[in-house]
């Protein structure tokens, strides 16, 4: 039996004001970290107070290693003792507490476009953030050698700066993709930047789990590395600002003083929004396409019986790889179940909807391009059992 998902937009996340009983929680981070930065801007939003800590602190190998079975971050080990692993499980971990400012959009057709935007930030962006974080390592050498060997200790970051740099192929980094991908991100900073111009956040007054996806690439890498951040800085003043408001403590919203703190109004999406979606549809297909197509051949073909975990070893994520296209340009791109654990969420929310709203929410993502991002229901599905990715049958 397929395992029950744990659904936040319908009805709705937990609303909780803020308490004096504020317990300490502990976060295992980089601040260079993609996934650290989506954990930290939650926690720091929510007014949740954590203790951030580094995997060279000698209780990461001792107290979190034992129950990861893998050296991966963002790890939070609650005041209660609860140990979890990934940024989305910090969220909703905390979503079903009750936060000050839930993440999860009511209306069905912002919370689907919401985590499509989350996917891809985290998905899809990684390479835009690997490629200017790696390719212009010449322009910007000090400052990621520092951020790597203040983190980790002079000789791990240079074993582990290689090892980075060996990804980009497997990311559709190419010299043939590598315009394409400095284009894009220039073109995803000025749509941005007029959305944001109007609106503190993509979907009203308050971070949506869209927002939460988006400013992992667009802090950690794109915000922070002198390189592309230069480029925020210099083209896209509203982004950087964005960024800045994400990552500081509550709703840093001075300049939207009155706009209120929920989101649009009667499952709405902004004019301004509907050329970021645009530009996100253009980029995950056929991609995506093709990386699902390669799930349900490798399950088909591999049979994986009901909590098995995804890869052969704790650390494995890929379970292949496959040629696909990143803007008409053919790549060979790594296909993780993780992008499913992401995306069968949408799927969830648009198949549990009464018939005729399910077609309103359908035709919307039609109209956006974005139909085909939420996958069919299938007879199987990622969950995760002991902190790792497994198959769900």
């Amino acid at each position: 039996m397929l395992a029950s998902l744990f659904i936040t937009c319908l009805p709705g996340s937990k609303d909780a004001g803020v308490t004096s009983d504020n317990p300490v929680h502990e976060l295992f981070g980089m601040p260079h970290s993609l996934y650290s930065g989506i954990a930290r801007a939650y926690l720091r939003t929510q007014g949740i107070a954590y203790r951030e800590l580094g995997t060279r602190h000698p209780r990461f190998a001792a107290e979190i290693l034992p129950v990861t079975r893998r050296s991966i971050i963002p790890v939070l080990r609650s005041a209660e003792g609860d140990v979890v692993q990934d940024s989305l499980d910090i969220i909703d971990h905390f979503e079903a507490r009750g936060v000050p400012y839930p993440a999860y959009p009511e209306g069905p057709l912002q919370c689907i476009l919401a985590m499509l935007l989350q996917y891809y930030g985290v998905q899809s962006m990684l390479r835009h953030a690997m490629h200017f974080r790696w390719s212009f390592l010449a322009e910007q050498e000090d400052f990621i050698r520092h951020a790597f060997a203040s983190a980790l200790g002079a000789e791990l970051a240079e074993d582990v700066m290689q090892r980075m740099q060996s990804y980009l192929p497997g990311l559709g980094v190419t010299p043939d993709t590598a315009p394409l991908i400095e284009a894009s991100y220039r073109d995803l900073l000025y749509l941005l930047n007029t959305h944001l111009a109007q609106h503190p956040y993509l979907f009203g007054g308050r971070p949506s789990i869209a927002d939460y996806g988006l400013i992992g690439p667009l802090y950690a890498h794109l915000g922070r590395d002198p390189v592309p951040a230069g480029i925020m800085k210099t083209t896209a003043p509203w982004v950087y600002r964005w960024v800045e408001r994400m990552l500081a403590p509550g709703l840093d919203v001075v300049e939207f003083a009155d706009y209120g703190t929920g989101f649009f109004a009667d499952d709405t999406v902004a004019d301004t929004l509907a050329p970021v979606l645009a530009h996100v549809a253009a980029e995950v297909f056929p991609e995506l396409t093709d990386k699902l197509a390669f799930l349900d051949a490798w399950v088909s073909n591999n049979q994986p019986t009901d909590g098995q975990p995804v890869g052969a070893k704790p650390h494995q994520r890929h379970v292949g790889q496959v040629q696909t296209q990143f803007r008409g340009v053919p790549i060979q791109a790594g296909v993780e179940p993780y992008l499913l654990y992401l995306l069968q969420r949408a799927t969830d929310v648009l198949y549990g909807l009464p018939a005729a709203e399910q077609e309103r929410v359908q035709a919307a993502l039609h109209a956006y391009g974005l139909a085909a991002a939420v996958p069919a229901p299938r007879d199987y599905r990622v969950g995760r059992v002991g902190q790792l990715e497994v198959w769900l049958r």
